[in-house]
This record gives C-alpha cells, structure tokens and sequence, in this order.
C-alpha cells in the first residue's frame, strides 16, 4: 500500500466531503463530526491496533478508514456508513492501494454504524470502538444551552474521556467522567447503550472484552 494516512488527511476531495457532511449534520442538530472527530477516531482506532499487537500495515489501514468513516454523512445520515464506503471505494480506486486494502477500508466504513453494521475484522473492530468511544463536551456545537436535546446533553455532561487497552488482561476499558447534573446515567445509557454493546462485541473481535467505567465505576 503506497497511499498512507497522511496523505489522506490532506486529500481535498475527502476533506470537502467531510466538511459539506458536519455541515449538514449543524444543520440538522447533530453533534461534530468535523476533522477533528475523524482524526481522533483514526488515531485511537490505531492505538487500539498497536496496543493488541496488529500490524503496522493494519493500524495504517484503520487510520485511513477512520479518518473517511463519516464522508458518507455529506449525501444523508440516515445510511451514512453505507453511502460512506461507496464514496470511499470511488476516490481510493484513484489512488495508489491495492484492491485488498481498499476492499478492508470500505468494508470497516460501511459497517461501523450500529444500526446496520458490526465488526467483521479487526480493521472494522477497531474502528467501532474508536468511533463508538468519542463522548466529549466539545462534540457539542455552539448552540444555547436551553435549545440542547439529550444528545447535546450527554455529551456536554462528559468532562473526562480516557480509553485504556490491558493487553495482558486483554480488555479495553472507556473511563468517563460525567457530571450528572447535566446528564443522568439513564439518559446517557439511553443513548449510548447500544453503542457501548457493540463495541463489546468489536472487542470480542480482538479477543478483548470491553468495559465502561463512570466516574470511577463499572457499569458495563
């Protein structure tokens, strides 16, 4: 594969895509996804890959996808992740990369969203996870805080975000802290409890468990 991340993050046609998508998602209400969800994304999807023992090549691959896994949002959000992996497969078959390593970047794409995908290899495992993991006050854009929806709240509530991989306890534990006056538990289980399940089951694909740590206990 002689394309590499780098080169990605600076690919014009692939940043108008993501912009024109967090754009659209403003719009529409939802949380970033700027660059700055999908470089983050990407990084801790690799770090996932090093920590467990993968590949150079394979945390190169999941950088890649993680930093396209959301172009698909500049089309519609309802299927983002599918419309995500055709776009990808249509700028990388410009690109110098092999059909293999193309196929493993839209595959992981076009299956990490939680209503019609789940992990099928450890490139789209790891992208789950990072994806599934990134609860952060400043996800939330600039809006009036009476105008925020539970979404706004959840993630505003969110004042500490660590992802911790124990390779020798082969678990990959997220460690929040949230301030529960903002949010409660139940409403942030409303929203990210079907995330969080499959990020378990990505982690099974890494022969990991994955656990959820709330201001220093274990609910999940």
């Amino acid at each position: 594969m002689a394309i590499c991340y780098d080169e990605i993050k600076k690919n014009e046609e692939i940043l108008n895509f993501i912009r024109k998508g967090n754009a659209n998602l403003g719009v529409l209400g939802f949380t970033d996804h700027s660059e700055a969800h999908t470089c983050l994304v990407a990084e801790r999807a690799a770090y996932i890959l090093s920590e467990m023992g993968y590949s150079e090549h394979e945390q190169e691959l999941v950088k890649i996808a993680g930093f396209m896994h959301d172009i698909g949002n500049a089309i519609n959000r309802k299927n983002h992740a599918e419309y995500g992996g055709l776009l990808a497969d249509a700028i990388l078959k410009n690109m110098d990369i092999s059909i293999e390593d193309r196929v493993t970047i839209v595959s992981a794409i076009a299956h990490h969203d939680e209503s019609t995908g789940g992990a099928t290899d450890v490139v789209s495992a790891a992208l789950i996870i990072a994806d599934k993991t990134d609860v952060r006050q400043n996800r939330v854009t600039e809006k009036d805080k009476t105008a925020f929806d539970i979404h706004d709240r959840v993630n505003y509530a969110v004042i500490g975000n660590r992802l911790v991989v124990n390779v020798d306890d082969k678990k990959i534990t997220l460690e929040l802290k949230i301030d529960e006056s903002i949010c409660t538990m139940y409403e942030y289980f409303d929203i990210f409890l079907g995330r969080m399940l499959l990020s378990r089951a990505a982690a099974e694909m890494l022969g990991a468990k994955f656990s959820l740590r709330v201001n220093g206990n274990k609910v999940l």
